[in-house]
């Protein structure tokens, strides 16, 4: 009966020991609201997504800054010390050795000079008990995979930049070659105007539109050249090289004129909280708290330290050799916290209250991660239907400038006509581009959306 008693208290004692907590409360949806014709099969996307837009150039961008990029050099870095930490989390609940070498003389009048010599090897350990060792080894190996899925992140979110700046600048490229084209024919338009002005065939007010005209597209130039030359710069940091021209690289900007529609793979709302980085390392940071509230639990119950020392003391070298001078000795200690003024039951509630900080911070990510996955889903969608429309708008405006500026030459149409037709056809031009830019980065803010390749 005793036994049992004791059974019992002991088992009442270490239920005392694990802290009880409130779990996540995420509401997963069944399925998103714009997925559309995406396929619903399980979401296995390529580790090198970004092949799937068939870029050459962008292939060897992303492969250059996977293998430069300074921040992901430093997210590595942080994997390697959360692993030496793990490594470490159990050493002082386990048994230490040492040695002690001592060497020493005294001197009295009456007993004259004495030396004394010693060698003892000595054993401590500090008993982990009431899951001290355990809560230990938890906390280092969450903070091990929050580092893990945090360098995931990172390396997700330096592609997707790289991306999303490398069509950027074949949008500012594309306005910019549009713009330098625009200047030319107006150029041409306004040598003509000018040449039927001599002539008595059209007013000064038809000249100066004309080179309003020319005004306009020459003013354009340098801001799209400034936009170029700043996704540039913008491009070099990520690649984690210093400013520079690429020399040797194509930004072949006719990508935007062609429709290519990557095949993805959406899956289910559900496999979200198991793929996105960001969502996977708030919840590993959770276990990570979690195992703090214990340690801090651990703390307010009795710890129990063995140590052991022994070895050779002899007042001679010689002594110590023949070891006839042996000394041992043994001692346990149980050590009960009773009265610290609250610290350890206020420490205890400080980390019971970082863990549903975590706690909080892993729902708003998980919500976070759905939304950006419907966003990027409905952004997909419309962009494709937009520019879609805006192509045969581009056509129509296309057709009415050219036809304008025939009748313009034969007579039969003023040239505030022309003005019109050319401004809406460079305002299309420039649209479109951007456009089919914001479409193929919308398909780059899926794949980021829904945690890419890893």
């Amino acid at each position: 009966m005793k036994r049992i008693f004791m059974l019992g208290a002991c088992i009442a004692l270490l239920a005392a020991c694990t802290p009880t907590l409130y779990e996540a409360d995420v509401k997963v949806p069944d399925d998103y609201l714009f997925a559309g014709e995406f396929p619903r099969d399980s979401a296995r996307l390529p580790l090198d997504w970004w092949e799937l837009f068939g870029d050459t150039t962008l292939n060897r961008l992303e492969e250059h800054a996977l293998g430069n990029n300074r921040n992901l050099a430093a997210a590595v870095s942080r994997v390697l010390e959360a692993r030496a930490a793990q490594a470490t989390a159990r050493a002082p609940y386990l048994p230490s050795l040492g040695a002690t070498v001592t060497a020493g003389a005294s001197y009295t009048e009456a007993g004259g000079t004495r030396q004394n010599y010693g060698i003892e090897p000595s054993v401590s350990w500090e008993v982990p008990l009431f899951g001290t060792l355990r809560n230990a080894d938890r906390e280092a190996k969450a903070a091990l995979y929050a580092s893990e899925w945090g360098y995931r992140g990172v390396m997700l979110a330096l592609t997707a930049d790289v991306a999303t700046t490398y069509f950027t600048l074949l949008r500012y490229t594309r306005d910019l070659q549009i713009a330098r084209q625009s200047y030319a024919l107006r150029l041409e338009s306004a040598a003509l105007v000018d040449s039927l002005n001599r002539y008595g065939m059209a007013d000064g007010v038809a000249l100066e539109q004309a080179r309003s005209l020319v005004y306009q597209a020459e003013a354009d130039i340098p801001q799209y050249r400034r936009a170029v030359e700043q996704s540039r710069l913008a491009l070099c940091v990520l690649l984690g090289e210093a400013p520079s021209r690429f020399d040797g690289l194509v930004f072949d900007d006719t990508l935007l004129e062609e429709e290519r529609h990557p095949e993805i793979p959406v899956g289910l709302p559900s496999e979200l909280l198991e793929r996105r980085p960001d969502v996977m390392e708030a919840a590993y940071e959770m276990e990570r708290a979690a195992a703090g509230v214990g340690l801090a639990r651990s703390k307010r119950f009795p710890s129990i330290t063995l140590t052991a020392s022994g070895g050779a003391v002899s007042s001679s070298l010689a002594g110590i050799a023949d070891g006839s001078g042996w000394v041992w000795s043994a001692a346990g200690s149980l050590l009960q916290p009773i009265f610290s003024f609250g610290k350890l039951r206020r420490q205890e509630e400080i980390a019971r209250e970082r863990y549903y900080q975590s706690m909080f911070a892993y729902e708003e990510t998980a919500l976070e991660a759905f939304a950006d996955v419907e966003k990027a889903l409905l952004d997909v969608a419309t962009y494709r239907t937009q520019r879609a429309n805006y192509a045969r708008l581009l056509q129509a405006n296309t057709e009415i400038a050219t036809m304008t500026r025939a009748l313009y030459r034969s007579g039969m149409s003023a040239y505030l006509d022309v003005i019109d037709a050319e401004r809406n056809m460079y305002q299309s031009q420039m649209e479109y581009v951007n456009l089919a830019a914001q479409q193929y980065i919308s398909y780059v803010a899926l794949f980021k959306a829904l945690g890419g390749g890893w």
